[in-house]
């Protein structure tokens, strides 16, 4: 970290300082607007272009930095309402205006489980009004979905840090609740969960299901000294009713290390068993938290 300023401090001034160029400038130019070392300097700029936020042109013998377009500075949090509305607004734009929204987001300082759950799940739950409402067709939804999950999956080029003693295994039913089920694995592992997504599992919803995740636990979850929590994400009282048979039978022989919870909206409140029945996914990840805080103490 450069003397005197925070990450989120060079990513605003060094985005100030570009926008105001519209020639670019050099590494050599920002390091003294911002005052810090050339050599660290550049080890940011690098990383910021990875991340997306600048980008490197040679211009003659010389390397000047740009800003990529679009990039745009938000004030977090009171900007989540602004930013969740200019996202349901650029989905009926082009894909390029989607992503460099959450990426404005993520360099404006915004947490990433609050993207997930202030402005992605509310999109996801958007589109499928809009379908369910006879607005939008079958493939447009499906287009709309597919640049949602674009949007979640900005974040795989970020690190996360691991605890070796938070584990999660998440499961869907479908396509509307895998769109959840990979916005939780975002949230979870920024909040250092280790985390196996096994995306939508209707294809295996049979007898055999519980001994099929029982093998797969003896073989991810092998640290004594830790928990596991699966979620379940569906909208159908059938599925939490067998996941939920099915996990509680593994539950049983697991001993209270091993949690479930069920995540979806349903008419009626599902009389499947679970640690937790919850309709959002805020509530599972601060549920999931306090779980795992009384199980360190």
């Amino acid at each position: 970290m450069a003397k005197g300023y925070k990450e989120s401090d060079i990513r605003q001034k060094l985005v100030e300082i570009l926008q105001d160029s519209k020639t670019g400038l050099s590494g050599v130019e920002i390091s003294e607007k911002l005052g810090i070392n050339r050599m660290t300097m550049t080890k940011y700029l690098n990383v910021f272009a990875a991340e997306g936020l600048v980008q490197q042109k040679n211009i003659g013998n010389i390397n000047l930095w740009f800003v990529e377009e679009g990039t745009e500075q938000f004030s977090f949090p009171s900007d989540y309402f602004k930013v969740k509305t200019k996202y349901l607004e650029a989905l009926t734009g082009s894909s390029s205006q989607v992503v460099n929204l959450i990426r404005n987001c993520i360099h404006s300082g915004a947490t990433i489980p609050k993207i997930m759950t202030g402005i992605l799940i509310p999109a996801i739950d958007s589109v499928e009004e809009l379908y369910q409402q006879g607005k939008i067709g079958k493939s447009e939804q499906k287009f709309l979905n597919s640049l949602i999950l674009q949007s979640i999956q900005i974040t795989n080029v970020l690190h996360a840090e691991e605890n070796l003693q938070k584990n999660v295994i998440l499961i869907s039913d479908d396509t509307k609740n895998t769109l959840y089920s990979e916005a939780a694995a975002v949230s979870f592992r920024f909040n250092e969960w280790k985390v196996f997504n096994l995306g939508n599992m209707s294809d295996a919803i049979d007898a055999l299901f519980d001994l099929d995740l029982q093998k797969l636990l003896g073989k991810v979850w092998k640290q004594k000294n830790s928990i596991m929590i699966v979620v379940v994400f569906s909208s159908s009282e059938d599925s939490f009713k067998f996941f939920a048979e099915a996990i509680n039978a593994i539950k049983a022989k697991s001993g209270k290390r091993l949690h479930l919870v069920l995540c979806g909206k349903l008419k009626k409140k599902t009389t499947a068993k679970a640690d937790l029945v919850a309709e959002n996914l805020e509530d599972v990840l601060q549920w999931s938290e306090t779980t795992y805080e009384s199980f360190a103490k």
